[in-house]
């Protein structure tokens, strides 16, 4: 984190007293702001532009609320890396590299600068667009299931004890052409996590790990989310929805989806976590696990999605064509 007494950058005309920062770039960016990166650059009214921004998150000298868009993303970057390792770093963008400076924060930042007051949006009358304020994650929406997404792809090993492997189960393929085709539609899709895992939520897995902001943690959370419950032949009416977001998966290996809506980071071994969005749906997997979908219209559900014949090959492909941080 940066030390806010002594790191400022320059404001419509104040200082500002920098708290956070994040990337706002293809492979990273916010994901309660959108399914994808454009989604993303457009909730702040900025171009999506190839390499991205860093968003500096401060208060002014009045205690008003400011996002700092600067276009110098390697400077964040090792800001974000010192701060995360536990070093100081003096977070001082040139007022040559400040593209925007937008009124309130995007997200939530539990922290505050000393000496200045309370966090607060600036005075409308000073401002010409209305303050950025974090989604309403009350309620179960978009916001709330990336929530989701960004909690299991951070806590993957906590989740992925809570399901037993014997409790996925496989629809038995008949030799016709049709009945064919409606298995290789399902596909993994007829997966549950068995009665035991039923009434775990996200809170009950990791309660102090809500979204967390390059070290500081935002007030969303998804605590409500909880793994499907098994039936003994697949998963109960989430079913459909699952397969629904199967073939929406494979539609993007043929057809490239917009820049950042899959994504690939880091995994232990020589695996890779991937990330998945669409309309209405977000998709966490391991290439060499399963896969966790949660669903818009399946509130608080996680349902986990078995290894099979073919999740393999499709997480391969996902893989190859996911946006990875350079």
């Amino acid at each position: 984190m940066a030390d806010t007494d002594e790191e400022a950058v320059a404001a419509e005309d104040d200082a500002l007293y920098v708290l956070t920062a994040i990337l706002l770039t293809p492979a990273k960016f916010p994901s309660v702001l959108g399914d994808d990166y454009p989604e993303a650059c457009a909730a702040l009214g900025m171009a999506p532009l190839a390499d991205g921004y860093g968003l500096v998150l401060g208060q002014d000298g009045d205690g008003a609320r400011w996002t700092v868009v600067i276009d110098d993303v390697s400077l964040v970057a090792v800001a974000i890396a010192s701060w995360d390792c536990g070093m100081e770093y003096d977070l001082s963008p040139s007022e040559r590299t400040v593209v925007a400076a937008l009124p309130g924060w995007p997200l939530a930042v539990a922290v505050a600068a000393p000496n200045v007051p309370a966090p607060h949006d600036p005075d409308p009358d000073l401002v010409d667009r209305p303050p950025l304020a974090p989604p309403d994650t009350t309620t179960w929406g978009p916001a709330q299931r990336r929530l989701g997404a960004d909690e299991i792809a951070l806590q993957w090993a906590l989740w992925r004890e809570q399901i037993d492997d014997a409790a996925f189960s496989t629809q038995v393929a008949q030799e016709t052409p049709q009945s064919q085709e409606a298995q290789d539609a399902a596909g993994d899709a007829s997966t549950a996590a068995d009665k035991a895992a039923s009434d775990t939520t996200l809170d009950d897995v990791a309660p102090d790990a809500a979204s967390e902001v390059d070290g500081t943690k935002s007030d969303g959370n998804a605590s409500d989310s909880t793994p499907a419950e098994s039936t003994g032949e697949g998963t109960q009416a989430s079913h459909s929805g699952v397969r629904r977001v199967l073939t929406e998966v494979r539609a993007y290996v043929d057809t490239p989806p917009p820049l950042g809506r899959v994504r690939s980071s880091f995994a232990p071994g020589d695996a890779r976590t991937l990330r998945a969005d669409g309309p209405g749906w977000s998709l966490v997997a391991r290439t060499d696990d399963i896969a966790f979908v949660l669903l818009d219209d399946e509130p608080g559900e996680v349902l986990p999605v078995g290894r099979g014949p073919e999740l393999p090959g499709l997480l391969e492909a996902l893989d190859k064509l996911a946006v990875r941080p350079s």
